[in-house]
């Protein structure tokens, strides 16, 4: 471990450099086609996938599927109640919601499965900060599981699945790149980023902020090489999880 790694104390005495405690739970859902109780230490979600016959109106008639994502945090996922969405979703919602659905798709390289939708439901059981980049990990053993579902069940032929993704939150925290963010340190994060990318080691998406002002071209390559870092670890954690390592 460097020096800046282990300098300076983090909730539980992390290391800037360390993931929380990561497990990946699959088959939660007793009937869901694929599914993953995913945990970033304290923050906990559920993904699961349905795998439905056909498909919507702008796909029809193309002999090609669709997948699709909805995420939801539960009322008491939180330190205080949050009210629940009915009807139409808040912003925030739509934008993570729309987040995982761009990763998952990251994973295929067509649609070409038939006229089956796949929809992955990201449910927040427990929030302590990291809900999205959680909810993409373990939203994509979920789905490998799913299409796995659907050859041994003779809907398909093969997996379209070529690659998983999996996603983590970095930050500058008083002066330091951090990894991994949890709810007391996201919300004094001076910058605060979410990456996303795949086992093959490129990117799927980047979003980052300076919550209070600019940042520079050495901090964002920073935090770059810590996702990294944590994404290449919490690959090995799908592989064991799969049973591929």
């Amino acid at each position: 471990m460097s020096n800046e790694s282990s300098a300076g104390a983090r909730p539980g005495g992390r290391a800037l450099d360390a993931l929380r405690p990561v497990t990946l739970q699959r088959a939660a859902v007793a009937n869901a086609e694929g599914s993953c109780l995913v945990s970033f230490g304290n923050t906990r979600v559920l993904c699961a996938v349905s795998v439905e016959d056909g498909v919507p109106g702008w796909k029809k008639g193309k002999g090609e599927g669709w997948l699709t994502a909805e995420y939801a945090m539960l009322p008491r996922a939180t330190h205080t109640r949050t009210a629940r969405e009915r009807g139409q979703v808040g912003g925030r919602t739509q934008e993570i919601q729309r987040l995982i659905g761009r990763s998952v798709r990251a994973m295929l390289d067509d649609f070409k499965w038939g006229e089956y939708t796949l929809k992955v439901d990201c449910d927040v059981l427990q929030a302590d900060g990291g809900t999205r980049t959680a909810s993409i990990t373990g939203a994509a053993v979920a789905v490998v599981d799913a299409f796995d579902w659907m050859v041994r069940t003779g809907r398909i032929t093969s997996s379209p699945v070529k690659r998983r993704v999996a996603a983590v939150s970095v930050g500058v925290v008083g002066g330091r790149p951090v990894l991994d963010l949890e709810y007391e340190e996201d919300v004094r994060a001076d910058v605060d980023a979410n990456v996303v990318m795949s086992s093959e080691g490129r990117f799927v998406e980047v979003q980052g902020t300076g919550e209070h002002g600019t940042f520079a071209r050495g901090e964002l390559d920073r935090l770059l090489d810590l996702a990294t870092t944590g994404i290449t670890a919490l690959d090995g954690a799908q592989r064991q999880a799969l049973g591929l390592a």
